[in-house]
C-alpha cells in the first residue's frame, strides 16, 4: 500500500481533530508504520470514584492508540473505524501517566487487526500493565 503522507504526519492531523483527547491532554509519544505511543498524564478529568484511571478513560486511549498504529496502514485517502475492541483491565492505578502502545497485527484493504497494551508509568519510574486491547478496523474513505 502505498500512503500519501508520512506516518507521523497522517496522524498528528487526524489527533489535532480529537476534542477527547485534546480535553484530557493526551499526546503522542511515537509514531512509525503500524505503531503508535500515546500517553495520558493523571488528572480528575481521567478518574473514578475511587481517584484511580476511570476504565473508560484506559479504554479510549487504547483505542485510539491502536486506531492510529491501523490508520498508518490504510490506504491513502482512508481514514479507519473501529468495528469491534475487546479490553482486559488487569490494574488500578492512580498518579503519573498512561502510555498507550498500538501495534497492527495485521493489515488488508479494508479490515486491519490492532492491539495496545497501556502500562501505567508512576512518578517513579515503574511501569505496571494495566490493560490489552484486541481491536477490529474497517478503513473508509476520508471525508475531511
Amino acid at each position: 500500500m502505498t500512503h500519501a503522507e508520512p506516518p507521523l504526519q497522517r496522524v498528528q492531523t487526524s489527533f489535532e481533530r480529537q476534542g477527547l483527547m485534546r480535553h484530557w491532554g493526551a499526546q503522542i509519544e511515537r509514531v512509525e508504520p503500524g505503531v503508535c505511543v500515546l500517553s495520558l498524564p493523571y488528572s480528575d478529568k481521567v478518574t473514578q470514584q475511587q481517584a484511580g484511571f476511570h476504565g473508560g478513560a484506559m479504554g479510549a486511549l487504547a483505542d485510539i492508540a491502536a486506531g492510529y498504529a491501523g490508520l498508518t496502514q490504510a490506504p491513502a485517502g482512508m481514514e479507519v473505524v473501529t468495528v469491534e475492541y475487546k479490553i482486559n483491565f488487569l490494574a488500578s492505578c492512580q498518579g503519573g501517566k498512561l502510555r498507550a502502545t498500538g501495534r497492527v497485527i495485521k493489515a488488508g484493504k479494508r479490515v486491519i487487526v490492532t492491539s495496545a497494551e497501556v502500562v501505567h508509568v508512576a512518578d517513579d519510574g515503574r511501569e505496571t500493565v494495566c490493560s490489552i486491547l484486541q481491536q477490529t478496523l474497517m478503513a473508509v474513505p476520508k471525508t475531511y
